[in-house]
């Protein structure tokens, strides 16, 4: 399946009176590692691919992390993301966030993609993965096909 890779910088505003990362941070940062992850599979940004595919957003109906060594203010990281698991109208993403090389947070997100009821166009409704977006989700990027 999927995966992309990014390196952020822990800033000031991450930490908090302990100088560690603010464990809320982390989720924004999973967030914003689904962003650019699901970018990369759709090839164009969260508000034109919500457009093209016709729905509200992939709100999280589960989520969850463990953490085994604090970053700090300064510590340049790595996010490895990667989609883990596909559903009819659901995908899971599991991020882990590397420091030195090392393991410091596991997260991971279950997303529901999200259009509206025909109906009552105030209420929200999963919807089925597209078969496009299916395959895009699911490039094996260790491939050796040429």
């Amino acid at each position: 399946m999927i995966e992309n890779t990014r390196t952020v910088e822990i800033e000031w505003g991450d930490c908090d009176a302990a100088g560690i990362v603010f464990y809320p941070r982390y989720f924004a940062i999973f967030d914003a590692s689904t962003a650019y992850l699901l970018e990369k599979a759709f090839g164009m940004k969260k508000a034109a691919w919500t457009k093209a595919y016709g729905i509200v957003g992939i709100p999280m109906v589960d989520t969850g992390a463990s953490f085994s060594n604090p970053c700090t203010y300064g510590d340049v990281v790595s996010i490895h993301s990667k989609v883990s698991e596909l559903g009819r109208s659901s995908f899971s993403i599991e991020h882990r966030i590397l420091k030195d090389g090392k393991e410091a947070i596991r997260g991971h997100e279950k997303r529901v993609w999200t259009g509206r009821y025909p109906d009552d166009p105030e209420r929200l409704m999963a919807v089925p993965l597209p078969d496009s977006v299916r395959a895009a989700l699911m490039v094996d990027e260790t491939s050796t096909d040429r």
